[in-house]
């Protein structure tokens, strides 16, 4: 999108700027004088040269996503399409091209006959527009090889997963504190499913991952239609059609047959897992760099380590900010949609097994994982140290038995 709003944009100025340097050549100094063969000759060279330029970028950038395919994991090239500076790139020098060949139309006649004006300004801003295509050739070639050492890679998923965790909690305890919060177990079976009550399950009507949930706008559905809304799977679940997802208990006299509509506009599912709302694919990614280089091919285990230190950093924000509740209520404290979140001892079984069974012969990596997971067990709550308790217990007897 950024390349082609880019071309549209030099396709628009390439069109406007000789009209405008009818107008303003005679008041602005410094542009570029020269004759129709020498703009021609200008322009023609840059339209070149950049679309050269172009492949050449274009190629850079195939060439590191395979490598990050290949040394790291597949699940991170979304890292890197998400990259803003490639795109700039590849759109500064698809714009110039643009642009020159669209100024390019307003050159006519020759130096030794009568011609019409050289628009003067347009050529000036061709000039710039190259400069500017040199600074961000090299931006870019800084910013790739910045972009392929492991330690970026690590702590740019690390990053991106703390803060959509501080984003999921913030919003939470915003939920909460406007009367959509957990003010409870939700025990009550009078509370969730009123007298007369049917219930509706609403299946899949497509295959993908679980990747986005609007809690609010079923909260509010629910609420108008006096119903609860139970969703009975996690964010990153793969589902399937006809597959059960979410099940209402209604008490109104609305149609059975428009609940699976509503309840479906507002859960997205799509054909690849992001980072959304799913924090565990954050994780998941990471886990994935970890196991690359703990492979017998590989056998990095200080990467590993440095997966570990950012897996980490994301345990120890999900201990301080609690669990994210699973229980939405109106403003009148009725029970009106219940999720199916993730939880602690879930996310650690994601961030700690795989690494532990695959890192069990290394001399690094059993010691990370259970200092990572003593220094949680000091600022835990009680039922989470009896977690990490096990979890430790069941790391050194992986470890033993591997170096037994």
């Amino acid at each position: 999108m950024v390349p082609a709003l880019c071309c549209l944009g030099a396709l628009v100025a390439g069109i406007i700027m000789p009209e405008v340097d009818e107008q303003l050549a005679e008041y602005v100094p410094f542009i570029f004088q020269a004759g129709p063969d020498g703009a021609r000759a200008m322009l023609s060279t840059i339209a070149g040269a950049m679309i050269s330029v172009t492949g050449l970028v274009f190629s850079i950038t195939i060439v590191v996503l395979q490598l990050a395919s290949s040394q790291f994991s597949p699940r991170v090239l979304r890292t890197f399409l998400d990259d803003r500076t490639p795109q700039v790139t590849l759109g500064v020098f698809t714009s110039s091209f643009v642009y020159s060949l669209t100024v390019m139309r307003n050159v006519s006649g020759s130096s030794d006959g009568n011609a019409e004006p050289v628009p003067q300004i347009a050529l000036s801003v061709a000039f710039v527009l190259v400069l500017v295509s040199v600074g961000m050739f090299l931006a870019f070639i800084h910013h790739i090889t910045q972009a392929i050492s492991v330690d970026t890679i690590i702590r740019a998923v690390g990053k991106d997963t703390v803060g959509l965790l501080m984003r999921g909690r913030s919003m939470s305890r915003d939920t909460e504190s406007d009367g959509g919060g957990d003010r409870g177990e939700s025990d009550d079976s009078d509370e969730v499913a009123p007298k007369r009550s049917r219930q509706v399950v609403v299946v899949a009507d497509g295959d993908g991952y679980l990747n986005y949930v609007d809690h609010h706008a079923l909260m509010n559905v629910a609420a108008r239609h006096h119903a609860t809304i139970t969703l009975l799977y996690p964010l990153g679940t793969y589902l399937v059609p006809s597959q059960p997802m979410a099940l209402v208990t209604a008490s109104g006299p609305d149609d059975d047959q428009g609940w699976p509509a509503m309840v479906r506009r507002h859960i997205s599912l799509t054909w690849r897992r992001s980072m959304e709302q799913d924090i565990t694919f954050g994780i998941r990614q990471l886990v994935d760099i970890g196991e690359r280089a703990l492979s017998p091919g590989v056998n990095d285990p200080t990467t590993a380590v440095q997966v570990t230190n950012e897996l980490h950093s994301i345990l120890h924000q999900i201990v301080v900010t609690g669990q994210v509740p699973t229980a939405l209520r109106d403003d009148d404290g009725v029970l009106r949609v219940v999720s199916r979140e993730w939880t602690f001892g879930e996310y650690l079984d994601l961030s700690v097994d795989e690494m532990a069974h695959w890192g069990a012969s290394s001399l690094q990596i059993p010691a990370r994982l259970l200092q990572m997971l003593t220094q949680l067990q000091q600022i835990a709550d009680p039922e989470q140290r009896e977690i990490l308790a096990a979890k430790i217990a069941q790391v050194e007897d992986v470890t033993s038995r591997a170096q037994a």
